[in-house]
């Protein structure tokens, strides 16, 4: 008998981020699902598709009628509603069905960067200096120019843009201002590093692996921060677009990949994460790696750094598809 598979996954909805100009990245969770449907029907495997729509009492009906040995979990949280993402997790865990990725409370804890900061930099992880800042507060700042500021509460870049990296007490303001209007009521400000930018994915659960690293490439202009933006990532001919490319494997030493995946795998368990996840990781001075946010589930379309790091260390995307699975499963 093939292997029963359920795939679920979020409905996009209209939502505050077409508002501000940022639902690209909501989207892109369907073209996430069909890739992961092909590989399991390359596969041969028997799966169906879920897709969920609030309120979460519906959902739990929803999730209590599946018939499957396993659930691919391809739900990021209801538009508007990030805290979501946890909340189906923890159902999944409740109804003693198996599931992709990572567990609820790791999903939850990714949600509050500052909160993941502070656990990261008690285990001795490195990351950079920060504070969180509403505009009521700003007078209490106390970092190093120049500081970028985001929302402490989201993945995908949101609200990240050029002008997120400051250099004055008036940008920081303005900022501030503009991320707690938008993204919950606080920011994230942490001391900016300008040193090389990488990211790996980890797999596993008791054994961890890292199929390879990436160097995020910036050729921006000189004046232009070397920041991962919303643009950067989803509009197409922007500057930040067409100047941010992935180099992977990245070209670094022996010695600098063994210590980027020492500290993914650190980062990855401190954070209570299981199947696969993502570190990005920035060098401050040359060879100081420190930890910008670790992210539990991440996107794993083709082309994605997870599915270019996979296919770097010889996998074919339908084996990774699989991979995940069966780390799922065991």
């Amino acid at each position: 008998m093939p292997l029963k598979v359920a795939l679920i996954y979020n409905d996009p909805l209209p939502d505050r981020y077409g508002e501000l100009g940022e639902s690209k990245a909501e989207l892109g969770v369907l073209d996430e699902v069909q890739a992961v449907s092909n590989a399991l029907q390359d596969l041969n495997y028997d799966y169906s598709l879920i897709p969920l729509k609030p309120p979460l009492s519906k959902v739990k009906r929803a999730l209590k009628s599946i018939q499957a040995d396993v659930v691919f979990n391809l739900f990021e949280g209801f538009d508007g509603s990030p805290e979501t993402e946890g909340r189906i997790a923890a159902m999944l865990t409740e109804l003693k069905l198996p599931f992709s990725g990572c567990p609820a409370a790791a999903l939850d804890l990714a949600l509050d960067k500052a909160r993941t900061k502070k656990i990261l930099s008690a285990a001795g992880i490195k990351t950079p200096q920060y504070q969180i800042l509403t505009p009521s507060n700003i007078e209490t700042f106390h970092l190093i120019f120049p500081c970028v500021v985001k929302p402490v509460g989201e993945d995908a870049s949101h609200g990240l843009c050029e002008d997120s990296v400051v250099y004055s007490m008036s940008a920081l303001a303005k900022q501030v201002e503009r991320i707690c209007a938008c993204f919950g009521g606080r920011a994230l400000v942490e001391e900016f590093l300008n040193g090389r930018e990488f990211n790996t994915v980890v797999m596993g659960n008791q054994r961890l692996t890292n199929p390879a690293v990436s160097e995020i490439d910036y050729t921006l202009p000189l004046d232009k921060p070397r920041i991962l933006t919303f643009a950067s990532k989803w509009d197409e001919g922007s500057l930040y677009y067409n100047n941010t490319r992935v180099q992977c494997p990245a070209q670094i030493t022996a010695a600098e990949k063994t210590r980027i995946a020492k500290l993914a795998k650190a980062a990855f368990r401190i954070t209570g994460c299981r199947g696969y996840a993502r570190a990005d990781i920035r060098e401050g001075k040359p060879g100081d790696f420190y930890v910008l946010e670790v992210n539990p589930n991440p996107d794993i379309t083709p082309g994605s750094g997870a599915a270019r790091q996979a296919e770097a260390a010889g996998s074919s995307y339908s084996q990774f598809i699989d991979k995940i699975l069966r780390l799922a499963l065991k």
